[in-house]
C-alpha cells in the first residue's frame, strides 16, 4: 500500500538557490517536508510505502513564492477567482501567492482581509497570503488599521499602483509600520509625470504618438521613498524597478544599510519597448515596457543580487478592457503559468543560471515575508516545482487556467514546461 505522505523523487537536477548549485540527486518528502536530500546519481533506497516519482533528469527547485499576484474576489470574480488563480498557479509552479490588495472594494478592514483569507483557503490548491492597503480605499489620505490586520493575517501593506502622494501620510504609515514590524511594499514612481502614460518617453513612443513618461519618475519616486526610510527606518519593499537610472539609488541605499528589497516583473525582463509594435494592448502593462537598454540592466540587477526578486505582476483583465485604442486600454496582464517559461528565456540565453533564477522567485521572496518556504533543505516544507526546462511548446492563451487570458506571450515559442507541483508535499498539479 502506498504511503501518500512519502514521495521519493529519484534521478533529479536539484536546484538550491542557497548554496547556488545544480547537481544530480534525490529528495524524500515525509508530512510535509523535506525529510532527506541525498546527491549524487545513485538512487537511495525508498521508505517502506513511499510513492517514488523518477524525475528523469529533469530539474526539481523551490515552489515559486509570488509578490503581487491579484486575483479580483471580491468585486470582479469574473476576471479572476481564487479557484482559477490557484489552479493557473499550480499550474505555473506557483506554490506560494501573496495576493493583492486591489480589489473592490479593497482589501483595507479585518472584515474584508478575513473573507478575502477565507475564500482563499476554500477555493486555492496552493498557499495564498493576502496583502492589506496601506491607506483607507488606497487613496492615500488615511492609514489602515495596520496592527488589526496584521493580527488578520496580512503579510505586506500595499496601495499598490496608487502612489501615496501626501509625503506626511506617507511617512506617517511608515512610522507606524515600523512600530508594528510590518513590511510596506512600494510603487516607485512620481505621480504627476507618470499619469495617463501608455509608453516610456522615446523615439518610439513618440512615433506611435504614445503619450510617455520619462524613465526619471521611477528614479525620482524611488528617491522619495528612500529618504523616508532614512527618515523612520521602516521595512521596504520596491514592487518593480524597471529601468537602469533606479538602480544606482538602490545601490545606495542598499550600502547604507537601509532595510530596502526590490523586484520587478517577468515583463520588464523579457520584453521591451518595440513589443508593443502595431499597439498590442496585451503589451501594455504598468509601469510601461522600457528600452532593450532598460531590460538589459535589470536583467544584471537580478543577476548580481541588486533586484531581490522577480514576479509575475499577474493582473487579469477581461476582453472588453484590452480592446480599446491603445492609450484607453487597461493595463497588465496575466503571468501565473507563463511566469517560469517566460523566466526559463533568460536561462537559456545564458544571462541567468537556474540557481540564480530561483533565487528570486523562490528564496528572496520567502526569506522577504518571513516564510520557511523557498529552500531545498531538510525539514524546509516541501513546496517544490519539478519542471522540464528544455521542453518546447506554443503559447495558446485559451488554455490557460485564468479566466482572463491577456498574456503578451500569446503565439510566442516559449522552453519549459512544469511536471509536477507539490503544496506541503501534496501534488496539486501534474501534467497529463
Amino acid at each position: 500500500m502506498i504511503d501518500t505522505g512519502r514521495i521519493l523523487i529519484t534521478n533529479a537536477r536539484l536546484i538550491d538557490p542557497e548554496a547556488g548549485t545544480d547537481t544530480p540527486g534525490s529528495l524524500l518528502i515525509e508530512d510535509g517536508r523535506i525529510a532527506r536530500i541525498s546527491h549524487g546519481p545513485d538512487t537511495p533506497d525508498a521508505p517502506k510505502g513511499a510513492r517514488v516519482i523518477d524525475a528523469g533528469g529533469k530539474h526539481l527547485a523551490p515552489g515559486i513564492v509570488d509578490i503581487g499576484v491579484k486575483v479580483c474576489e471580491p468585486g470582479e470574480r469574473h476576471k479572476e477567482s481564487f479557484r482559477s488563480a490557484g489552479l493557473a498557479a499550480a499550474a505555473g509552479g506557483v506554490t506560494t501567492m501573496a495576493t493583492r490588495p486591489d480589489t473592490l472594494p479593497a482589501i483595507d478592514s479585518p472584515e474584508v482581509l478575513e473573507f478575502s483569507r477565507r475564500r482563499a483557503n476554500e477555493a486555492a490548491p496552493v498557499n495564498v497570503l493576502p496583502m492589506a492597503a496601506l491607506t483607507k480605499g488606497r487613496a492615500g489620505k488615511e492609514m489602515t488599521e495596520i496592527g488589526f490586520l496584521m493580527d488578520a493575517g496580512a503579510v505586506a501593506f500595499t496601495d499598490c499602483d496608487h502612489v501615496v502622494q501626501s509625503t506626511k501620510v506617507f511617512a506617517r504609515a511608515l512610522t507606524y509600520a515600523r512600530s508594528c514590524g510590518a513590511l510596506v511594499i512600494a510603487h516607485p514612481q512620481e505621480p504627476g509625470l507618470s499619469a495617463g502614460a501608455a509608453a516610456t518617453s522615446g523615439k518610439f513612443a513618440s512615433l506611435y504618438g504614445l503619450p510617455a513618461v520619462s524613465s526619471m519618475a521611477e528614479r525620482m519616486g524611488l528617491d522619495r521613498d528612500i529618504a523616508l526610510l532614512e527618515m523612520t527606518g521602516a521595512r521596504y519593499h520596491a514592487d518593480q524597478i524597471t529601468t537602469a537610472r533606479a538602480l544606482p539609488a538602490l545601490e545606495r541605499a542598499k550600502r547604507n544599510g537601509l532595510d530596502i528589497t526590490a523586484g520587478t516583473s517577468i515583463h520588464h525582463l523579457t520584453l521591451n519597448e518595440l513589443d508593443v509594435a502595431g499597439y498590442r494592448t496585451f503589451f501594455k502593462v504598468k509601469p510601461p515596457l522600457r528600452s532593450e537598454e532598460d531590460r538589459q540592466a535589470i536583467v544584471e540587477a537580478v543577476r548580481s543580487g541588486l533586484i531581490d526578486t522577480i514576479s509575475s505582476m499577474h493582473t487579469p483583465q477581461d476582453e472588453e478592457s484590452k480592446r480599446l485604442p491603445f492609450e484607453e486600454a487597461a493595463s497588465g496582464a496575466v503571468a501565473l503559468e507563463t511566469l517560469l517559461p517566460a523566466a526559463l528565456r533568460l536561462y537559456h540565453s545564458g544571462d541567468l543560471d537556474l540557481p540564480v533564477l530561483f533565487r528570486a522567485l523562490s528564496l528572496n521572496p520567502a526569506k522577504r515575508l518571513g516564510l520557511e518556504c523557498g529552500r531545498l533543505a531538510v525539514g524546509a516544507p516541501a513546496d517544490l516545482v519539478l519542471f522540464d526546462a528544455s521542453k518546447p511548446f506554443v503559447m495558446d492563451r485559451f488554455k490557460l487556467r485564468s479566466k482572463s487570458k491577456n498574456t503578451p506571450f500569446d503565439g510566442a515559442r516559449m522552453q519549459g514546461r512544469v511536471i509536477a507541483t507539490f503544496v506541503a508535499g501534496t501534488p496539486v498539479y501534474e501534467a497529463e
